[in-house]
């Protein structure tokens, strides 16, 4: 007589014990679609199981939630405690895949010049990169819009009510959120919004041999855009756009944002845009012209109007009796922040 049990016979508890040990989304639904039973137990429990997944792979499940739940009725500061549905868990879903893709660009910024140091991330580090994304995600939500133009940056109830939003974390905790927002500088500064430089050093790599002089934006004279940039991905040109090739209709210099000092405030600027912006452009927007055309459907609020999360930062942390240079220089060498060196 044969002593196998079926998996499907396993007593209820145990089965369910087997789904809220799944660690991802994927390996419940996977899991779930076994046999009828556990499909029948997963529907009775299904909030809970999942819930416990979607902690486990992009949680803080508790930030998130403060980030999709955040509106104008209610200041950003104030912890919601909201109950559990299966559309709330999809909004998380959506923004902790966003957090995701971030975890993967991280090392690459991180150690871009110490590239020996270079590696993955430990879980704990993923957890605490996906909880500084949130929190700094909710303060581009709550201050990066239309309600705040430049001309209230300043005023004391306005800067009140950003610095009551960083009050909430500690001074460790806000060196999470600075070391991800350097991460997002160096995209935006080399990646989506390159300055002339850049643009000079990536041509010569690309042509070393080629004696072309690029003509880059002098002053208030842009060059005209190329005419052949795709509007995104999906357009069946995109991938024959040759953003460095120069052409009689494309000059490779018609990319680069200015030199040094203009291309400060670019950077200042497009840093107000949320994770999953600059990620988009990122992937999406391979040309100026496109960056542009998608800033311009923002409104005309976000220009000339730079961020403000640093400088909330400096108000708070000096108001704690914290040195900010000295703050700033061990979050750049590694002392505070997502991840450090290994011994």
């Amino acid at each position: 007589m044969s002593s196998t049990i079926n998996f499907e016979d396993f007593a209820s508890e145990l089965l369910a014990h087997f789904l809220l040990s799944c660690n991802t989304v994927n390996d419940v639904l996977a899991l779930a679609t076994t046999c009828r039973r556990i499909r029948a137990i997963y529907r009775s429990r299904r909030l809970p199981i999942l819930s416990h997944a979607v902690e486990a792979q992009y949680g803080p499940l508790q930030d998130a939630i403060q980030l999709v739940t955040h509106n104008e009725s209610q200041a950003p500061h104030i912890i919601r405690n909201v109950p559990l549905s299966t559309n709330l868990l999809q909004q998380v879903i959506a923004v902790g895949k966003v957090a995701a893709r971030w975890e993967d660009i991280y090392p690459s910024k991180k150690w871009k010049e110490n590239y020996e140091d270079r590696r993955l991330l430990s879980d704990a580090e993923r957890r605490t990169f996906r909880k500084a994304v949130y929190r700094l995600w909710l303060y581009d939500a709550a201050f990066h819009n239309a309600t705040h133009p430049r001309q209230a940056r300043l005023t004391p109830f306005v800067v009140h009510t950003r610095a009551a939003l960083l009050h909430n974390w500690t001074s460790t905790e806000l060196a999470d959120l600075v070391d991800v927002h350097l991460v997002l500088r160096d995209v935006v500064r080399f990646n989506v919004c390159p300055d002339n430089g850049t643009i000079q050093r990536k041509f010569k790599k690309r042509h070393p041999d080629s004696n072309y002089q690029l003509q880059f934006n002098m002053h208030l004279n842009y060059p005209l855009p190329s005419p052949f940039a795709p509007p995104t991905i999906n357009d069946p040109n995109y991938k024959f756009y040759a953003k460095y090739r120069p052409s009689e209709l494309h000059e490779p210099g018609s990319e680069g944002w200015g030199d040094a000092i203009s291309h400060y405030y670019v950077v200042e600027d497009m840093l107000k845009l949320n994770p999953s912006q600059i990620l988009w452009l990122r992937e999406n927007a391979p040309s100026k012209s496109q960056v542009e055309a998608y800033v311009k459907e923002i409104g005309a609020w976000f220009d000339n109007n730079g961020e403000t999360f640093g400088q909330t930062l400096e108000h708070v942390l000096e108001g704690r009796g914290v040195d900010v240079g000295e703050f700033m220089d061990a979050v750049a060498a590694g002392d505070l922040g997502v991840a450090g060196a290994i011994e």
